[in-house]
């Protein structure tokens, strides 16, 4: 599937929040295109959708799902035109749809669906998480036009704090809005991965009250959190504090490439932050230019870089860039290559 592209046009896309409002005010609409990161909040509106679209359930006729990147248009065109038996609506689903692929012929045949699509029948296309329509081809712009489009993006602090105190809640435990930052820091934005981490801490807390070191305890790092640690060690000269976070994140089973683009990421962010800090620019530029949601995130960020010299985090950024090269070109394991790549960062 073609990776993710910009849009100019982004500040169309409706999220959670207003389209969940517009299909409880107005009913389902004809077309909807979904995509984005949080998967959790897209797969919560596609259940309220099924039950806008089929209140009484499917009756074998009225819900039609094809799961391919490229499923075939007369398939597709006969779904949505096959009329409700037992059901005043039926809903068609396009899941893993690779809709920047979608050209030429089979393109024309798509567009012309979404233009003409009945008013009994709700059809909606689900992008993988992490893939966005590419605003410059004609065909996506022509689904887009007749389309409810929606991004699903990571929630903000104050929304994503409050959810997961409601999670902790309904297992019986408080958190405080510290404890859940550290989760976030540790453990990521996005609700599908947070829940089964906020099972585990509240299986593993002996008391009513999650604190942050609970969280520390007991729940999983993601690579970026790793990688971030990685760095902070390094800026406080801790050597071997950054070789044993290194081994837990090969020993996770994370292929080292991964590993790699976790911490070439986190070192171009810090990069960013630092040149931010000399040009006299603050946390919210940053912020703003890597999509933080979470304050103490941008924060960390923001201390990690001042503790460390521009040249170095320059370099830094061109190791990881000449090893990923390596790793795509040269017979070395990967393994060894990752090692090498933290003694020449640890090396002043």
């Amino acid at each position: 599937m073609a990776k993710k592209a910009k849009s100019e046009k982004q500040e169309r896309w409706l999220d959670y929040f207003a389209l969940r409002r517009e299909l409880r005010a107005e009913g389902p609409a004809r077309l909807y295109l979904l995509f984005g990161e949080e998967d959790y909040l897209r797969e919560d509106f596609l259940r309220e959708l099924r039950e806008a679209c089929l209140p009484d359930g499917d009756d074998g006729f009225a819900y039609h799902r094809f799961d391919a990147a490229q499923p075939g248009m007369r398939a597709v065109e006969e779904a949505v035109n096959a009329l409700p038996f037992t059901t005043e609506r039926t809903l068609v689903e396009l899941r893993g749809f690779d809709l920047n692929r979608c050209r030429d012929s089979e393109g024309e045949e798509l567009v012309k669906i979404a233009e003409d699509i009945p008013d009994y029948c709700t059809v909606a296309i689900v992008l993988d998480a992490g893939y966005e329509p590419d605003m410059r081809l004609k065909t996506v712009k022509a689904v887009v036009k007749a389309a409810k489009a929606a991004k699903f993006s990571p929630q903000g602090q104050g929304q994503l704090v409050q959810w997961i105190q409601k999670r902790f809640s309904a297992l019986g435990k408080r958190i405080s809005p510290d404890a859940c930052t550290e989760l976030v820091m540790t453990s990521g934005e996005l609700m599908g991965g947070l829940i089964p981490e906020i099972g585990k801490i509240a299986a593993g807390t002996a008391g009513d009250t999650v604190t942050a070191e609970d969280v520390r305890r007991l729940a999983s790092p993601i690579p970026e959190a790793q990688a971030f640690k990685i760095a902070d060690c390094l800026a406080a000269r801790d050597f071997d504090g950054a070789a044993r976070l290194l081994s837990e994140l090969l020993a996770s089973d994370m292929e080292p490439i991964a590993a790699l683009a976790a911490i070439g990421g986190n070192m171009r962010r810090l990069y960013a932050a630092r040149v931010a800090i000399d040009g006299g620019l603050g946390r919210e530029f940053v912020e703003k230019l890597y999509s933080i949601r979470f304050r103490s995130i941008g924060d960390s960020l923001m201390n990690t870089a001042r503790r460390l010299p521009r040249e170095y985090l320059a370099r830094a950024v061109e190791l990881c860039a000449e090893t990923d090269y390596k790793m795509k070109s040269s017979p070395y394991g990967d393994r060894e290559l990752l090692s090498e790549l933290l003694i020449r960062l640890s090396t002043p």
